[in-house]
């Protein structure tokens, strides 16, 4: 195997496909990225038995082959490398030899038939969508996936397509995000439902980060394929029975508050100061005519702040977990934003103003009495 490519390309798909890699395994192969040479290209792939990414760079293949290289050391030496151009060869006894003007490197792989296979995608149905449309998805939804193995299919997103619209739900029992866009030629496909783990979420949002042109979703019976210019991510399925959200959204409401989504951010942010980890205080919001009284207590101290509204809460107070309640405000893709309230207890609801029904983010409050004494 030998070929030489532009160092900065090949620094960048190594970057991508690393991030696959197993940062630490009792199988080393995993910590590994698989360098295979074609005729005119590098294919490069990560596995950690979970999620996969798989891209390609244009190179100069002088003898086609294959190796597993460790992923760290590989892209350190690559990033360190001078002049434009890398040269990469393998011996018989998989040693990579990787030049570049008058740097030389010598390192250790293994055979490329040791790598685990990459899952296949038995296509069962597929759909294109712009790019930059599903990374703002994903970004204004992955937040409120849960870590919580215990309930496992909650660690993804759920996609359902119906009616011409996809909608991406994510849910970890203390909050919920939903947003829903129209896409072409929807309403020609039968619905479609499946749940995609949120890492694998997270490595789509950056592999489309410049968000031109259109990614293309593949769906198989156990795995789900990400296409997006020369780079693939193929995750598994998560299996199970996804919170029915439709009936856990509270259909009725006391208040409806209209509030600047910047100024509440702000204010949130400000009496958050004394709040940690370790400093664990709700956020106390009283909600009057015209004025939201915001502020929060903790062993650092005591911080107020106000905000205007639009409508009257007739002295509601309620309490939130200050993360929840900032992740829900940054994600919402809106600068005026409904506030739906109830009761002290009742959840919030957080939609658009203008009757879209685009997104949908409900908190569950913090009961204020717990902290209270």
């Amino acid at each position: 195997m030998k070929f030489t490519c532009e160092k900065l390309q090949l620094l960048i798909a190594l970057l991508t496909a690393s991030r696959a890699a197993a940062a630490k395994s009792p199988v080393p192969l995993l910590e590994g990225l698989l360098l295979e040479a074609e005729e005119g290209s590098i294919r490069i792939s990560g596995y950690d038995l979970k999620t996969g990414i798989v891209t390609t760079v244009p190179a100069e293949v002088s003898e086609t082959g294959g190796i597993v290289l460790n992923a760290r050391l590989f892209c350190e030496i690559i990033r360190k490398m001078p002049g434009q151009n890398v040269t990469i060869s393998v011996s018989s006894g998989y040693v990579a030899k990787i030049s570049s003007e008058m740097s030389v490197f010598e390192i250790l792989g293994s055979p490329s038939s040791d790598y685990p296979e990459l899952p296949s995608v038995d296509e069962q149905d597929s759909i294109e969508i712009e790019a930059l449309l599903l990374k703002k998805m994903i970004a204004q939804t992955n937040f409120a996936v849960s870590d919580n193995e215990s309930r496992p299919i909650h660690t993804g997103a759920l996609f359902e397509i119906s009616g011409g619209e996809l909608t991406i739900v994510a849910v970890d029992g203390f909050r919920l995000a939903l947003r829903k866009e129209p896409m072409e030629n929807a309403e020609e496909r039968r619905n479609l439902s499946f749940v995609v783990p949120g890492t694998a979420l997270s490595e789509v949002e950056k592999v489309v980060s410049d968000g031109e042109g259109n990614a293309a979703v593949t769906l198989g019976s156990k795995y789900v394929m990400f296409s997006y210019g020369g780079t693939l991510i193929i995750s598994r399925r998560l299996e199970g029975e996804f919170l029915d959200y439709k009936n856990s959204i509270p259909r009725d409401y006391k208040h409806s508050l209209i509030v600047d989504k910047n100024d509440l951010i702000e204010a949130v942010e400000r009496v958050s100061l004394i709040i940690s980890d370790k400093l664990k205080s709700p956020v106390r919001c009283l909600f009057r005519d015209g004025i939201a009284e915001i502020n929060s207590v903790s062993a650092l101290g005591k911080a107020s702040d106000e905000c205007a509204i639009e409508g009257d809460g007739e002295e509601l107070e309620i309490g939130f977990n200050d993360k929840y309640l900032l992740d829900a405000l940054k994600a919402a893709p809106a600068d005026d934003i409904r506030l739906e309230l109830s009761t002290s207890i009742a959840p919030c609801i957080i939609t658009p103003v203008d009757g879209a029904d685009n997104f949908m983010y409900m908190i569950l409050p913090v009961r204020l009495k717990a902290y209270e004494g």
